[in-house]
């Protein structure tokens, strides 16, 4: 019961911070999902994390992890990232990286990730595929959610499994984010297409 109150008083505070800095709370997350990845963009600013953070209380998904960079789990912040679902991983070590995610899903009866399509905050020429595979390899759907900051308000798809072609596939989640603007313009995937 206690749980219930907290879940209910994190997602009333979630919402209410939304809507006080503008942002439609209307999204609503599929439901039934114990385990996907959920792959977030554009990724254009820090920001999108701290809203990011808010929708997933907001729209029920509040026990959603996240892998960054293991920098930012270091020093007097690290503890704040991790109570966040954070999960630090060493970025130049990519050795396996996809195995031992992919094994947090066979291991774990609900498991959900959230990952940045691009990889980084900046302009990039390609997707990263480490989302795509991860989720392959676990054989879960992927679910693309948008940070439109433009309208300010989250776009979130009905979840797809990947398919023989990945080509095909990655064309389809840059047809999703191009439309979308993130929190700087220019950053954003509309030029992948």
């Amino acid at each position: 019961m206690r749980a219930l109150k907290d879940f209910s008083l994190s997602k009333f505070i979630s919402s209410f911070l939304l809507r006080l800095f503008g942002w439609n709370t209307s999204a609503r997350f599929p439901a039934g999902i114990k385990k996907c990845v959920i792959a977030v963009g554009p990724h254009t600013s820090g920001w999108d994390v701290i809203v990011g953070v808010l929708y997933r209380s907001a729209v029920g998904v509040s026990e959603t992890k996240f892998l960054g960079k293991k920098e930012l789990f270091n020093g007097p912040f690290g503890f704040v990232f991790r109570s966040l679902g954070g999960t630090p991983v060493d970025r130049f070590n990519k050795h396996n990286v996809v195995e031992q995610v992919v094994e947090l899903f066979n291991r774990n009866e609900i498991f959900m990730l959230a990952l940045s399509p691009e990889g980084t905050r900046k302009k990039v020429d390609k997707l990263r595929t480490g989302f795509y595979h991860i989720a392959r390899g676990a054989n879960v759907p992927i679910v693309m959610v948008g940070l439109d900051f433009k309208n300010k308000r989250l776009i979130i798809s009905e979840p797809f499994y990947t398919t023989e072609n990945q080509e095909k596939d990655l064309q389809k989640i840059i047809e999703f984010f191009a439309p979308i603007q993130g929190k700087i313009p220019g950053f954003g995937m509309g030029h992948l297409l």
